[in-house]
């Protein structure tokens, strides 16, 4: 919904609001505010997601600046040929300032209403070290942006762009690490929620329109520091947009995204609400191995929290095992997470991180990998999806 990223879990777009301190709205003789803070934006003039629709490639691969709020969101479990481990994001959030309505015609290629931010993490599970960067960007002057065709995302050296009918190569460095990796389609993207529609209340338009690539096969290299490790394992993608807005009580989400070695993926997610309950809105994807997806609804499965972790930076207590159970499809997972701190203590406080799973599916043995995010557990999370 990081996108959510997780499924489209709630707002990460509230990160841009806060973090956007500068105004990116500037035309030719406009000074730069920077303000911390930006003003809230009106989002009357911005589409919303309504009905289930057909989603049309590759065109929507790309941006759709005619909502508020999208994000393009990786996640990975990799390895060594020796068994060392590693969990990776890479996010990238576009966010609209102004709606088409209110746009004003500028010579400048530096004027924009798009924002971009994104978010590189790296677990080194081996190490138990956890390493997390912020970037923003204004999106012009080719800084940062996304496009259909071909496919690309970036902000600045970040980036993850199409080199093939169904291969990707991302590639992001910060600091001592860096990333060099070769995505390859296994499996259609499906469609979450209803054709895409992934609602989050009950008012027509508090949805956004949601897709994911649930099992891309991924080689390529990782350094950190002056060490180089060729990796290979499986990554995750989410594309996600709206223009969507808190309702009174929901505090925060936790959203899972599991990769089964027996070809089985499967997303769920729930949204917390203030006094303790688990919203109805809540929801999930089970995908078999041959690509069919059954969309769950918050009845559909369980979330049990087996144990906490406080976080030494931030002070909020996370969940950190979990079990999750699907009882009508006989599927028990037990899920822990391959370190305790993979908090991400950017403009927004967050915990997202690699994951290892185990159980049972129709009473066989089951093995995989996962990412979880959550959200809520440290401070208040008031504003905008």
């Amino acid at each position: 919904m990081k996108s959510m990223r997780l499924i489209t879990i709630l707002g990460i777009s509230i990160l841009l609001v806060i973090v956007v301190g500068v105004l990116f709205t500037i035309g030719d003789d406009e000074q730069v505010s920077t303000s911390l803070v930006a003003p809230k934006v009106d989002a009357s003039g911005f589409k919303r997601a309504t009905e289930p629709i057909d989603f049309v490639f590759p065109a929507d691969h790309g941006p759709h600046p005619d909502f508020q709020t999208e994000w393009w969101y990786y996640t990975g479990n990799l390895e060594t040929q020796d068994g060392r481990h590693f969990g990776y994001q890479l996010t990238f959030f576009r966010r609209s300032l102004s709606s088409y309505e209110e746009q004003v015609e500028r010579s400048s290629t530096w004027a924009t209403n798009q924002v971009y931010m994104g978010h590189l993490a790296l677990s080194d599970v081996v190490d138990g070290k956890h390493y997390a960067y912020e970037r923003l960007a204004r999106g012009a002057a080719g800084i940062s942006g996304a496009q259909a065709q071909p496919y690309r995302v970036w902000l600045e050296d970040w980036e993850i762009v199409q080199t093939g009918e169904n291969q990707y190569r991302l590639t992001a460095e910060e600091d001592a690490i860096h990333l060099d990796l070769i995505l390859e389609d296994v499996k259609e993207l499906i469609s979450h929620g209803e054709r895409g529609l992934s609602q989050r209340g009950p008012e027509p338009g508090n949805a956004s329109y949601y897709y994911s690539k649930t099992r891309l096969q991924t080689s390529g290299e990782i350094q950190v520091g002056e060490a180089v490790y060729q990796v290979q394992g499986l990554s995750w993608k989410d594309h996600d947009y709206s223009t969507l807005a808190l309702l009174a009580g929901q505090i925060g989400w936790d959203w899972f995204s599991i990769q089964l070695q027996d070809g089985s993926d499967l997303m769920v997610f729930q949204i917390r609400r203030a006094d303790g309950s688990i919203d109805p809105y809540s929801s999930g994807t089970l995908v078999t191995p041959e690509g069919d997806a059954l969309h769950l609804s918050s009845s559909d499965f369980e979330i049990e929290v087996r144990d906490t972790w406080r976080s030494p930076h931030s002070g909020g207590s996370y969940p950190v095992r979990w079990i999750v159970r699907l009882p009508q499809q006989d599927l028990i997972l037990e899920i822990d997470p391959y370190i305790l701190d993979q908090e991400m203590n950017l403009s927004y406080t967050y915990w997202e991180g690699a994951v290892k799973v185990s159980g049972s599916y129709e009473g066989n043995p089951v093995e995989g990998d996962g990412y979880v995010e959550m959200t809520g557990y440290a401070g208040s999370f008031e504003g905008e999806f």
